[in-house]
């Protein structure tokens, strides 16, 4: 596929190889600006290898690269400067309040104190922070943690938002608060890709889904597509559409991650 307007991330034949053995074996992906796309795997599938590359923190030993509308081998200033990135750790200072941090964040960023205090107080409401935004962030609760962890990656407002396993460790209540913040971001005209371990978590946030393994995407499409193509369950006279867990397990052999909650 080519180059286009309409495409926020694109990776063609990427290679990586630690000590040897191949992380990335041609791995391809293209990601439809303003959607979100799910990266799923079993451990060492290549999942956080292909993250960091897309968001520069990897050089790849071959292939092409492209986010945001720009070249990330040639160019990986100017793609750092279009994505945020919220990694499976919290990056907030937990002796800091919500407010310092965004603050904080924004001054990192270049914005002049005045702008990144206007900036905080944005997304102070637009992540539903109020009542705890002034607040030390040790006090937090997960969900509210990971919530303050996607508006630090905002300050900027970045068009694509990396996403590393965002709802892991959450109970299911903030589980899904996280999902409506996603979802909101989304409306919005964020483009996502987030890797994660939650079968039902792909099939409510994702219009796609890559399934990799070996260091490749060995199916992609979205969630009814691939449930399609595994087929229909066949047991005795009861016919079902089979679950992504079961997608999954069909097409790398692997059973997902256990949940927690």
């Amino acid at each position: 596929m080519a180059y286009g307007e309409a495409v926020a991330i694109e990776a063609a034949d990427v290679r990586k190889t630690y000590r040897g053995k191949a992380a990335l074996d041609g791995f391809d992906l293209t990601v439809a600006a303003g959607t979100v796309c799910a990266l799923l795997g079993p451990n060492g599938a290549g999942k956080t290898t292909a993250v960091r590359v897309l968001t520069t923190l990897l050089r790849p030993d071959s292939g092409r690269v492209r986010v945001a509308g720009c070249d990330a081998l040639a160019d990986p200033r100017s793609v750092r400067h279009r994505i945020g990135l919220v990694g499976q750790d919290a990056s907030v200072d937990e002796v800091l309040t919500g407010r310092q941090n965004l603050v904080l964040f924004g001054r990192l960023s270049h914005l002049t104190t005045a702008a990144a205090r206007r900036r905080a107080d944005e997304l102070v409401e637009r992540f539903d922070l109020a009542e705890v935004a002034d607040r030390s962030v040790a006090g937090y609760s997960g969900g509210t943690r990971r919530r303050l962890d996607l508006a630090t990656s905002l300050v900027l407002a970045p068009p694509v938002l990396f996403l590393d396993e965002p709802t892991t460790g959450l109970d299911p209540r903030a589980r899904l608060d996280v999902w409506a913040s996603i979802e909101s971001l989304v409306d919005a005209g964020t483009t996502v890709l987030l890797t994660t371990q939650h079968l039902e978590e792909a099939d409510r946030l994702a219009d796609r889904i890559a399934i990799l393994d070996g260091g490749r995407v060995v199916a992609e499409g979205t969630p009814d597509e691939l449930k399609a193509r595994v087929g229909p369950d066949r047991v005795e006279t009861v016919v079902r559409k089979p679950t992504l867990d079961e997608v999954f397990l069909h097409l790398t052999g692997h059973r997902p991650a256990a949940r927690t909650s």
